[in-house]
């Protein structure tokens, strides 16, 4: 039997044009801002940080996939939107000094060198940042990443700071703001050092959102500030605006550092609804680098990334900061990079555990911002005064014994077999969809739809062995055929993820469940929206299933986690808050191999609420789903699809309040499961 496909196409309004492509900014220039003379604190700043990280790219083709952007110097006018025209007047000078004027310069501020050629680069790096945020802006491409230096996110109007001259991120946000009158910008430092310049810079301006976690140490690690602590929340108009998340030990992982996105930084980021995300992107917070002893795996970048794409309509600049281990830098940008372009994401590595460390930064941060955003409204008042870290040995936080040239070591040889077991390789397709041929004029450009069908008796077979109790009609094993033709292409890895019509979708999500496991996967999350009556597998451990559906089920089994929301349903907010609080903690929590969706009548959930769940959802699983529709819910069909293929559309409408009832359900759950689910717990106490 041959497989035929059609491409799915739009009849009614024609296909609609959206932003498409990744831009990558590059200059091999920009290497030539280097250290001429001995200085070990200055030291691990060093030009392979940018060569290296493009030839690694190279190796993974993946430059040939992004769109090239030329850099262009940043104007005097446009660094002055930042920087005081005294600032920039004394890096200009820099470029006739000799040496020794140089080593002078230098030692005015605080870990800074400068050579001839650092004017320049400054001015390239800040041009290139603003050149991707032009070809973001203008719809040439929909996101793209920045590979600039020097640095940016410490340097302040009239102060150079730990590597940075001109502040390359503050000034785009500025550029951003004067150029496209844009009114809400979120700017996300996950460097592992606080960028204290964008905060000084923005921490009056309600415009700009500023988010940084990074190592603290109450105070005891460099810039070594009292305003890097959680309750600098930003001053006038700006208050709540600068949000500030500080790591109190080393170590933190991946499950740190999805529980603070999931926490903290996502829900307050939808709330302020931004038109522009920008990131401070230091990969000195991932495993093995000497600064920030952090033991994030480069695949945790994919999933922050995956996450803040869901925001402004797709418009993500990322810029690169920090990073001083050459091998986990250069493989932490490609795992961005690889996501800014669509490519599946890889499983988390280790276990979704925060530490306690983590929870009391994140309960301390939702008890600041508590006064300033709805979203936060159910946080504890109380902070933790004494945190677990201040009972160390001594009061210490200790470090690692090892020497940086151990780690370093170390961490090469875990990443020799680590990034080989992450490889996810690209589907020849993205999205296929098994639907009727007068329901494919709503699929969009690109859907490939699957006219094959397994054969008969191969279906009845199945079923047999299912034992599943079927309605007879030719319909339903025809429609029954189709969807195990396009599940095999799932499990099978020919195709990304799928999109079924079903005149029973209770049958067909039961025949999902049980041949994925037949298959030989063991984790199944299993999400049913709306009345989708049906009987639920008993596989011990190998389904987690979520039922969302305004009609209580008394019935249901102990192991099924059900919301039952009734008119709060309808509400795109009120989802979002449980989808952020609940569903996607579990979901990370227990990191399925498939994710299959089932959406029955009356769900109650607006299209853009079942879209936004669709693609948070795809950061699991290699991004493989499964959604099964009944026949009578096609008007959810088009942007089902959409999200699937990761087209971005405006979703959740600006943020409304949420009511007492929906947050006391949703909270009284998480409660309920966060011993066994570790990611819902975000407070202490």
């Amino acid at each position: 039997m041959t497989d035929s496909y059609t491409l799915g196409s739009r009849c009614l309004d024609g296909p609609k044009v959206m932003a498409s492509g990744t831009a990558l900014i590059y200059d091999e220039e920009m290497t030539s801002h280097k250290l001429l003379w001995d200085d070990p604190e200055c030291a691990i700043e060093v030009p392979e940080r940018l060569s290296v990280s493009y030839d690694q790219l190279k190796h993974y083709s993946l430059v040939e996939r992004c769109v090239e952007v030329p850099v262009r110097e940043a104007t005097e006018e446009e660094i002055t939107l930042v920087h005081s025209p005294e600032y920039l007047e004394f890096i200009k000078s820099t470029q006739t000094m000799n040496i020794e004027e140089l080593r002078n310069a230098s030692k005015k501020y605080n870990a800074v060198f400068f050579n001839t050629k650092s004017y320049r680069c400054a001015k390239l790096a800040a041009g290139g940042v603003l050149q991707l945020v032009d070809s973001v802006m203008s719809g040439e491409v929909r996101n793209g990443m920045a590979l600039v230096r020097p640095p940016g996110h410490h340097s302040q109007r009239n102060e150079s700071n730990g590597f940075c001259l001109f502040n390359n991120v503050a000034i785009a946000a500025e550029y951003a703001k004067k150029k496209y009158n844009l009114q809400r910008v979120l700017i996300v430092d996950w460097d592992i050092h606080h960028g204290q310049g964008i905060q000084y810079i923005f921490e009056e301006d309600p415009s700009v959102l500023y988010f940084s976690w990074h190592r603290y140490q109450h105070q005891e690690f460099w810039p070594n500030l009292r305003e890097s602590e959680y309750d600098a929340i930003g001053k006038g108009k700006g208050t709540g605006f600068n949000i500030n998340v500080p790591w109190n030990k080393v170590g933190m992982g991946n499950a740190d550092y999805i529980a603070v996105f999931l926490h903290v930084l996502l829900p307050i980021a939808f709330e302020f609804n931004p038109e522009l995300v920008l990131v401070s992107s230091g990969y000195d917070s991932a495993i093995g680098d000497p600064e920030g002893c952090m033991c994030a795996t480069p695949e945790c970048f994919s999933h922050l990334t995956h996450f803040l794409m869901q925001l402004a309509n797709g418009k993500c600049c990322i810029v690169l900061e920090g990073g001083y281990h050459l091998r986990s830098l250069s493989e932490s940008i490609c795992m961005t990079v690889k996501t800014l372009l669509g490519d599946p994401l890889p499983q988390l590595h280790g276990d979704m555990t925060p530490c306690l460390s983590a929870v009391e930064s994140i309960h301390n941060v939702r008890a600041a911002h508590k006064p300033y955003w709805k979203c936060l409204a159910c946080s504890d008042a109380a902070v933790v005064q004494n945190a677990s870290t201040k009972r160390e040995v001594n009061g210490t936080v200790l470090t690692s014994a090892k020497t940086n040239k151990e780690v370093e070591i170390e961490t090469n040889r875990f990443l020799d077999s680590h990034m080989k077991s992450i490889h996810v390789p690209v589907p020849p397709a993205n999205t296929a969809a098994a639907v009727s041929e007068s329901n494919t004029r709503l699929l969009p450009n690109g859907v490939l739809v699957c006219n094959d069908t397994v054969e008969l008796g191969e279906t009845e077979a199945i079923l047999s062995d299912f034992h599943v109790q079927l309605v007879k009609g030719a319909n339903i094993l025809s429609s029954l055929g189709h969807l195990l033709n396009l599940l095999n292409k799932v499990l099978q890895k020919q195709v990304h993820n799928g999109i079924v019509e079903s005149p029973d979708i209770s049958t067909s999500s039961v025949v999902v469940l049980k041949h994925s496991i037949n298959f030989g996967l063991n984790r199944l999350l299993d999400i049913v929206l709306g009345d989708a009556d049906r009987n639920y597998l008993h596989e011990e451990g190998k389904i987690l299933s979520i039922r969302i559906s305004e009609k209580e089920m008394p019935d249901l089994p102990a192991s099924i986690i059900s919301l039952n929301f009734n008119e709060d349903l309808q509400r795109d907010n009120s989802f979002l808050y449980a989808l952020l609080r609940l569903i996607l903690p579990l979901a990370y929590s227990y990191q399925p191999e498939l994710t299959i969706i089932t959406l029955g009548p009356n769900s109650k959930l607006s299209v853009g609420s079942i879209a936004m769940m669709i693609r948070l959802l795809q950061s699991l699983a290699n991004g493989r789903i499964i959604t099964v529709i009944q026949d009578t819910e096609y008007k959810y069909m088009e942007s089902i699809a959409e999200a699937l293929m990761n087209l971005n559309r405006p979703g959740i409408v600006p943020y409304a309040p949420i009511s007492k009832e929906m947050i006391l359900a949703v909270e009284e759950r998480r409660h309920k499961l966060q011993e066994e689910w570790k990611l819902l717990q975000c407070s202490v106490g």
